[in-house]
């Protein structure tokens, strides 16, 4: 089969997406179908895939790239992309990775549905088949969709046993005010106030903050109103091998999130390291999670706060959620989820194929 994968953003472009790109492609490619990915990422370097990646395609481009196809793959709506299709009338099957709903960039939450975006709902009508990330994905934005749950990179994150736990709390994400990362300063300092009354830790009590962004002069500034310096440490932004052995030195993940995520792959990501996942309840977070961590009122320091004592305090729940960890890991294997994607697309083109013999 000639599949036609769509990717807005594709390597060297990082982020939940664009990881899901990469995994899902070459996932199609090892199954034995021929690929070509269409994105509009530049990349000067050498093409490290095993398939073609064309990038930045003109009009002309587009056509030709359609015409080569049996199906169009798109992951995530990529309608600059995916138009030409409305001349040859493939299949096509659209992945939703993330709300479709205009996003205030201040807070991130769901705003008005645009022009934009009512076009993708016809869009979606049309599709062979629509995949959703998350159910929370599924209610908001298209409720025929089925639910695959993301991948992750199982080969770079995973428990590494001579790494010993030292630190407690780690953030990993975007310093962006909708991640809410100020509020996870602000339960810590809570935390040690009440640590210092009553003596509950069993770890040391620190915070690694990892990522970069716009906000991270002002959390820095936080952290040292707050009197934290020596107990909270920015690292920058971390990835790969060195942020699979950084987040194995950590208890907890803390994803005290304001907006509602699609997801949360950062979830399984700290999971897949040994970290017990501390997350806020909006979005699919929740399916994130599965039953091996906890969540909290979404905004509220104070839940945050009364969840991390209430899991520090208890460890049998500790011990019954890390136990819980493996199976629902499983489930997100990248193999695992990349089947599921390919028996979509391959009865989406057994269809077509018996209705247009």
């Amino acid at each position: 089969m000639k599949i036609l994968f769509l990717s807005h953003n594709f390597y060297p472009f990082i982020g939940g997406i664009e990881a899901n790109s990469d995994i899902l492609s070459r996932a199609f490619f090892a199954a034995g179908h021929e690929i070509q990915v269409l994105t509009w990422t530049p990349d000067p370097s050498p093409n490290i895939y095993p398939f073609n990646i064309i990038r930045n395609p003109s009009v002309f481009t587009l056509f030709k790239a359609h015409k080569w196809a049996d199906l169009v793959f798109e992951n995530n709506p990529c309608l600059r992309l995916a138009w030409p299709n409305l001349f040859f009338n493939h299949p096509y099957v659209i992945a939703l990775n993330t709300w479709v709903s205009r996003i205030d960039n201040t807070i991130g939450l769901h705003g008005k549905i645009g022009i934009q975006d009512r076009i993708k709902f016809l869009w979606f009508k049309k599709a062979s088949k629509v995949i959703a990330v998350s159910d929370a994905i599924r209610k908001h934005s298209f409720k025929p969709a089925i639910v695959i749950g993301n991948p992750y990179n199982a080969e770079v994150f995973r428990v590494i046993p001579e790494i010993t736990k030292t630190k407690a709390f780690v953030f990993l994400g975007r310093l962006v005010p909708n991640k809410g990362v100020d509020q996870a300063i602000i339960a810590f300092k809570k935390l040690l106030i009440k640590e210092a009354q009553h003596q509950f830790l069993t770890i040391k009590p620190e915070l690694t903050i990892i990522g970069e962004g716009p906000q991270k002069q002002k959390l820095e500034n936080l952290v040292s109103e707050l009197g934290l310096q020596e107990q909270v440490t920015f690292t920058g932004s971390v990835s790969g091998e060195k942020l699979a052995r950084l987040l194995n030195q950590h208890r907890y993940m803390l994803v005290p999130s304001l907006w509602e995520e699609p997801f949360g792959n950062v979830v399984l990501e700290g999971m897949a390291c040994g970290c017990v996942p501390v997350v806020s309840d909006g979005g699919g977070l929740p399916d994130a999670i599965g039953n091996a961590g906890i969540s909290y009122k979404r905004g509220d320091v104070d839940a945050l706060v009364d969840a991390l004592i209430n899991l520090i305090a208890h460890p049998d729940l500790e011990i019954k959620l890390r136990s819980a960890a493996p199976a629902h890991l499983h489930k997100h294997q990248p193999d695992i989820v990349s089947k599921k994607y390919l028996e979509v697309v391959e009865a989406a083109v057994a269809k077509s194929t018996k209705i247009n013999p």
